[in-house]
């Protein structure tokens, strides 16, 4: 296996880790530890890392590694980021996307299970507003969607533990995708800010309320 491979590889593995909260926030890890768990070399074990620390998934801790702590006051900051990301991607989307590709998106959602695994929803949901990014035809919007749902990954892994907040997420999802089929831009732009905002409020709200118990498992929540 290459190198190259090989960091693929790790890169996927301790990314999993981190996402599903298998790797505590705030665990200290070092680089020769790596090698020896992951038979691999330090070559891609740090060039795996390295990836890791740009997404904001881990940090660098004096000679060693840190699994990057939860940070609330970051989530706030990335949840009203995403408003203003996700409601021009929404609004070029519409003027620019096919009816097909706007049909596309109905399809995505119908394909969700609210009632699986939660991996899966989180995956299914993260991909969806990456779409509508991909949609507006803009790399720009893309890079940045992409990048606040990778950061706020972890803590909406703490959302979609309930089927109820799936199925309301979901509702919420088709409400957009219903105005955007519309070409009604200024519903599903008000659709998507509430959408989120309501996702804000009670995230922060699930957050503050598992801080103690997070804390309590060796989470480093800030």
């Amino acid at each position: 296996m290459t190198d190259t491979s090989q960091t693929a590889v790790i890169y996927e593995r301790l990314r999993a880790g981190i996402l599903s909260l298998d790797m505590t926030p705030g665990e200290r890890l070092t680089e020769r530890g790596l090698e020896t768990e992951l038979s691999a070399s330090r070559t891609p074990v740090r060039a795996a890392l390295t990836r890791l620390e740009a997404e904001g998934l881990m940090q660098r801790d004096g000679r060693g590694w840190m699994v990057a702590p939860i940070d609330l006051a970051e989530t706030r900051d990335l949840l009203e980021y995403r408003e203003i990301i996700e409601a021009a991607a929404i609004g070029l989307a519409i003027s620019r996307a096919t009816d097909a590709e706007l049909a596309s998106l109905d399809l995505m959602l119908e394909a969700v299970d609210p009632s699986g695994p939660g991996e899966e929803v989180l995956r299914a949901g993260t991909d969806f507003h990456v779409e509508v990014a991909r949609l507006s035809q803009n790399p720009f919007l893309v890079a940045a969607a992409t990048g606040s749902m990778t950061r706020l990954a972890r803590t909406r892994w703490l959302e979609v533990q309930t089927e109820a907040s799936r199925a309301h997420s979901r509702d919420g999802h088709r409400a957009i995708v219903a105005a955007m089929r519309q070409r009604d831009a200024l519903t599903a732009e008000r659709l998507a800010v509430e959408h989120i905002r309501q996702t804000r409020e009670h995230l922060l709200a699930t957050l503050e309320a598992e801080r103690r118990r997070l804390r309590a498992r060796g989470f480093a929540v800030v």
